[in-house]
């Protein structure tokens, strides 16, 4: 079995590392004769800077010190322009380090240096670091397996699914096959070999299909078309008027609870087969029992949970809403908050169906 989990690994080490290799078909340079450099802000100047109230406007310049690239080493003058966004807008200060642009001309010399943001690279890969490390003390060779799961997820996303989605290919169906990829090779590589993965695979596989088909059904009657995505209308402008962006939407709200369902399924399946390790003649209909039980207890925290996630990204609106005194009513009938108690309702029902399904696949399975 250890042997099993360790090719298993390999295998889908080559297969993350042929997903890396192989080309999207939207690689391009969109900067021509510009090159990307890590500067440090060394002296601001904040003149051409116009404020009314909470808003910037104009452009602040600094010098500043190329740290890597072509010019590294060198002086320049870097522009920083204000939009009168809040979201966007940000303001250097001396000994900030920051994300260039530098525009060079025919002869590979500077000519504009626009400061795109703070550079974050480095604390970002030091928190994924500090992940890593925290996951391989807790969980060991488990948490290694983890490791390999979360980036092999990541790859799936954005070198299979978000392509594939630009190049057409029905979101839905798309979403479904990707998510159950995902979820056969988290539980694998996770619970092993066992019977507990597989019971989990079947109870995830169910799930996923419901939902996704609640996620349809539901998506109609709700009047909610795929605008309501942020930076959606984006992909129209940039020329992808075929994008069905309903559809994308709704294989959205599946993706967006598929990992909380992935979860619960395997809590249940491992409770079971911890119980039928102590319990060697235990009955199918104790199993079943058993595992609707402990799924009881575990679905009232995770619909909590995702019902958490989800209003952390509406938060900010249903501030604004409050604070101009807008009726309940009028808030829950808004296109934006209704799509966002879809998305929460349809995930949660979804992490509900799990539970039974996973411990009558269990019932069957441990005893056969």
């Amino acid at each position: 079995m250890k042997n099993k989990n360790i090719i298993f690994s390999i295998i889908c080490l080559v297969i993350i590392t042929v997903l890396l290799a192989i080309p999207t078909g939207f690689e391009r340079d969109i900067y021509v004769n510009a090159e990307h450099a890590k500067v440090k802000i060394l002296d601001v100047n904040n003149s051409k800077i116009n404020v009314m109230g909470f808003i910037r406007q104009g452009e602040q310049t600094a010098q500043v010190e190329v740290m890597n690239g072509s010019f590294k080493g060198e002086i320049l003058e870097g522009h920083n322009m204000f939009r009168g966004s809040l979201s966007s807008d940000k303001v250097f200060a001396n000994g900030d380090i920051a994300l260039a642009l530098i525009e060079k001309n025919s002869n590979d010399e500077p000519i504009f240096v626009n400061l795109v943001d703070f550079y974050r690279i480095n604390i970002e890969l030091i928190l994924a670091g500090i992940f890593i490390l925290a996951l391989i003390i807790v969980s060991g060779t488990t948490g290694i397996r983890t490791i390999i799961s979360f980036v092999f997820t990541l790859t799936c996303i954005f070198k299979l699914f978000i392509p594939m989605l630009l190049k057409g290919y029905q979101p839905i169906m798309l979403a479904l096959a990707i998510g159950v990829s995902i979820s056969v090779v988290t539980l694998i590589l996770v619970g092993g070999f066992t019977r507990k993965a597989y019971c989990a695979i079947i109870g995830a596989v169910l799930s996923s299909l419901i939902t996704c088909i609640l996620a349809i059904i539901f998506g109609h009657y709700f009047n909610i078309d795929g605008t309501v995505m942020e930076w959606s209308e984006s992909l129209l402008y940039a020329g992808f008027f075929d994008l069905n962006l309903t559809q994308i939407y709704q294989a959205g709200i599946y993706l967006s609870c598929s990992g909380a369902i992935i979860d619960l399924a395997i809590d249940i399946s491992a409770s079971i087969d911890e119980l039928s390790l102590k319990k060697p003649d235990i009955s199918r209909k104790e199993i079943l029992l058993s595992g609707l039980t402990i799924g009881k207890s575990i679905v009232g925290t995770q619909t909590t949970t995702l019902l958490l996630a989800y209003m952390g990204s509406f938060i900010g609106i249903m501030m604004v809403y409050m604070a101009q005194g807008t009726p309940l009513l009028n808030i829950l009938n808004t296109k934006f908050i209704a799509s966002e108690i879809l998305q929460t309702f349809v995930g949660c029902i979804g992490l509900v169906i799990v539970s039974p399904f996973t411990a009558l696949t269990c019932s069957y399975i441990y005893k056969k």
